[in-house]
């Protein structure tokens, strides 16, 4: 009765230190229906870091050539490297039924909610202002002037939680997941995912 329909697109935000790496990182672990979104960037590589696992990794000029294509929903400048969302990437998954996971900055969770009108924003939130920093500095990679940085940058970051579609707050990743897992699950049953000819069959009991 129903067409297969495509893959969601699940926008995954957070102040640095909110365990939104962690999260995402076991979303892909325990539910195999999830790709995460490879993005492009100018950075070298890192140890360990493999190309088209990790990222794509560019020059900044074919990056800045791939943007003047219109190959990126999203990209920024972070920390003086680019970074990018591939738009063929992303397509291809969701026409494929696949879901896909994206961690981004508000900005980019923004230009995806504009051009993706049925992505799911989830804006992911520390449980207390003590504890991000606490986070922070139990990196041992921050400094005392980078924290601030950071939790300025957050504050910032949680003003703009009224533009996304869910929040969750990360007091214990296990129970963060099962509340990530009941949005994800929620969402797959909107009514707004139907065609206008699947809810005429729906309504028919064809």
């Amino acid at each position: 009765m129903l067409k297969e329909l495509g893959g969601l697109v699940i926008v995954i935000s957070a102040p640095a230190g909110a365990g939104k790496t962690t999260l995402c990182k076991r979303l892909l672990q325990d539910s195999p229906s999830f790709i995460s979104s490879v993005s492009f960037t100018t950075r070298p590589p890192r140890k360990q870091e493999i190309e088209g696992v990790d990222y794509y990794f560019v020059t900044r000029s074919e990056f800045e050539k791939l943007a003047r294509e219109d190959a990126f929903v999203e990209w920024a400048e972070v920390h003086t490297h680019l970074y990018g969302t591939s738009r063929d990437f992303l397509q291809k998954n969701i026409d494929a039924g696949r879901d896909v996971v994206l961690e981004v900055d508000v900005a980019g969770g923004k230009k995806i909610k504009e051009q993706y009108s049925q992505a799911i924003l989830i804006f992911l939130v520390p449980p207390s202002w003590p504890e991000l920093e606490k986070r922070l500095q139990g990196r041992g990679t921050e400094t005392g002037s980078s924290i601030e940085r950071r939790l300025a940058t957050a504050k910032e970051e949680i003003r703009q939680l009224h533009f996304y579609d869910y929040f969750l707050v990360n007091n214990d990743i296990a129970s963060t997941l099962t509340d990530l897992l009941s949005i994800i699950r929620a969402e797959r049953h909107r009514i707004t995912r139907l065609s206008e000819r699947e809810l005429q069959l729906i309504e028919a009991g064809e």
